[in-house]
């Protein structure tokens, strides 16, 4: 019993020992901790480093919006209805606070009034409504602030009918007629002021 546990003892001995050779029959060599660690130093050092490009997570500013442009002004033209009468209604004053907004007007250009009226009623009569129906118009442009010298006020009569003041049988057109009772408004752009010429000064007389 004692040869078969010594016979045992040398067999795990043996096989032990082949275990640790190579192909060869020689003994593998362990790589050294330091050559382990000098590897993993080499490898950082070839690793390439990080380039900024795809990499940001900041946002490039964004580039302000270009301010829009304001259209070109334009001269105004129209017209404010008096259906009954010379003095202003509530639809007039109402055009009136329109037109006072609109930039061309707040330009400082020159305004023309061209008051007109229907044909009923004798020439000289109607030539005096149509001149107080521009005044009106006049007066409350001034008193919203518009300058007075910037106004002109032109009395037309029934001479510039937009419409029929009686139907084709003769009869009454009061549709028409009421049209025609209007102030037409006209709003002209600011002139640049002319710039001034330089006018050389005459050469000093040489005595003798």
């Amino acid at each position: 019993m004692k040869q078969s546990w010594g016979q045992a003892a040398a067999t795990g001995v043996l096989a032990a020992l082949l275990a640790g050779c190579g192909p060869s029959g020689k003994q593998a060599e362990l790589p050294a901790a330091e050559n382990s660690a000098e590897t993993a130093v080499a490898n950082l050092e070839r690793a390439p480093e990080p380039t900024s490009e795809g990499k940001s997570i900041i946002r490039p500013e964004a580039e302000p919006n270009p301010e829009p442009t304001q259209p070109p002004l334009e001269p105004i033209e129209q017209d404010v209805q008096f259906p009954a009468g010379v003095a202003l209604d509530a639809a007039a004053t109402a055009a009136l606070d329109a037109l006072l907004a609109e930039p061309a007007l707040q330009a400082g250009g020159p305004i023309t009034l061209r008051g007109h009226s229907d044909s009923k009623g004798d020439d000289a009569k109607n030539l005096r409504a149509s001149r107080r129906r521009a005044e009106a118009v006049r007066d409350y442009l001034v008193g919203k602030g518009v300058a007075k010298d910037r106004i002109t006020v032109i009395a037309l009569g029934e001479a510039r009918p937009v419409a029929p003041n009686a139907k084709p049988d003769g009869s009454d057109d009061k549709a028409g007629r009421a049209r025609n009772r209007r102030v037409g408004i006209t709003v002209a752009l600011p002139q640049p002021a002319p710039e001034a010429s330089a006018t050389p000064e005459p050469a000093p007389k040489l005595a003798g």
